[in-house]
């Protein structure tokens, strides 16, 4: 309906034929809108999926950068499909989240400090050039030098990008120190409640002032630094993923920027209920999402976890440390868990259940940097590859 202002000399190619073509690539590893037009021509599945219809890579790119929000409607009805197939019976279901390569340079960025310094220099730079250009319009028989307001120009605009990303760093920061119980203008005091002095060593640095090591990206702002297996830091997205034990299938995508697993597991549990109008019998997660908080939460919507407490390995997954009671009782409750045979058995099962997904999307699919920029562009990318794995899934489950 979105281009029928276009007029009868306009008309845009069938939706439903784009999206065939577009789940198809992703769901055999052809990400790049270039690669798909060509296999248009050359391979046979995708002509057939086209039917005879060739749009130019532009064409798909737009196609997939208007539609992306919308994916994950597209996914939820995919798991839906799934579950008239019978492949999703929410017995077990296993969470874990990985990161994903933003469409990000990494160096081109700037921490903290070095923006404060470039800042200073910009505008030492632009008083120069503004000096230097009164200078040359004083002298009527002189030309100038350079190109001034091209030089300007470039030098504000520089400036102007600088000190958006130290205020989104800024505030960031005082979100995170208000988080952690600060308030401007406290003298880098720590502070009860009641405004009285807490116990402690003062704070480092004055409210919502980042350390000058903190860093922000120019060419996605929503991304964040994060570090990747090998020990490498890139710009990146965390994305989750639940599965569903009875066939693989993901049964919730989510993408955030946050570094951190913990607190997200409620929620994740929650879009399971959304997406499949069920709740599962059991949910298994490693030791990234456990929290008292957490495990509060899931205690209050009736769903039995089994949340490791620390690495695995270490005795069932549960770490050899003492755990107050009577300020953690839940998380008590879980060692005791973790401890027991039945806990032990359910928690062995997480790896077979969510693993596999992940290995099918980055190693075999080929799918470890995200296409666009920004937080809900990601999103619908991360929502596409998972129902278009799920299909894929779906497709040998009913062969077989």
């Amino acid at each position: 309906a979105r281009y029928e202002s276009g007029g009868p000399r306009n008309q845009p190619f069938h939706p439903a034929m784009m999206l065939k073509v577009l789940v198809y690539g992703y769901a055999t590893g052809v990400f790049s809108s270039r690669r798909l037009a060509k296999k248009l021509h050359e391979d046979v599945a995708f002509r057939i999926l086209g039917a005879d219809n060739f749009p130019a890579h532009r064409t798909l790119s737009d196609f997939r950068a208007l539609h992306l929000e919308d994916m994950k409607d597209v996914f939820v009805q995919v798991v839906r499909l799934a579950q008239e197939c019978g492949l999703v019976k929410l017995g077990k279901i296993a969470i874990d989240g990985t990161k994903l390569k933003a469409n990000a340079n990494r160096n081109k960025a700037m921490s903290y400090g070095h923006m404060l310094r470039a800042e200073a220099e910009l505008k030492e730079q632009i008083e120069g050039l503004l000096k230097k250009a009164q200078e040359v319009d004083a002298a009527e028989d002189q030309e100038p030098d350079v190109d001034i307001p091209k030089e300007l120009h470039r030098r504000e605009d520089r400036l102007k990008v600088i000190a958006a990303a130290r205020k989104r760093l800024v505030a960031r920061q005082r979100e995170a120190d208000l988080a952690q119980g600060r308030s401007e203008g406290d003298d880098r005091i720590p502070r009860n409640e009641d405004g009285t002095r807490a116990r402690g060593p003062g704070y480092k640095r004055d409210f919502g002032v980042p350390e000058d090591k903190a860093q922000e990206g120019f060419t996605d702002p929503e991304s964040r630094l994060m570090k990747h297996p090998g020990g490498r830091f890139d710009y990146s997205y965390n994305a989750h993923t639940v599965v569903d034990a009875a066939s693989h299938i993901i049964v919730v995508a989510e993408l955030t920027n946050n570094v951190s697993d913990s607190g997200t597991l409620p929620a994740l549990v929650d879009a399971v209920r959304q997406n499949t109008g069920m709740k599962p019998e059991q949910v298994l997660a490693d030791a990234g999402f456990k929290s008292e908080e957490t495990f509060q939460q899931l205690e209050a919507a009736g769903i039995d976890a089994v949340v490791a407490l620390g690495r695995e390995g270490k005795k069932a997954g549960a770490v050899e440390v003492v755990i107050n009671e009577e300020k953690r009782p839940l998380t008590a409750m879980m060692s005791a868990k973790l401890k027991s045979v039945a806990g032990r058995a359910a928690y062995r099962m997480r790896k077979w259940i969510v693993e596999p997904p992940y290995g099918w999307i980055k190693n075999i699919l080929g799918f470890r940097q995200l296409s666009f920029r920004g937080a809900k562009k990601a999103q619908g990318e991360w929502s596409l590859v998972c129902l278009a794995l799920n299909l894929r899934r779906m497709f040998t489950m009913q062969a077989a």
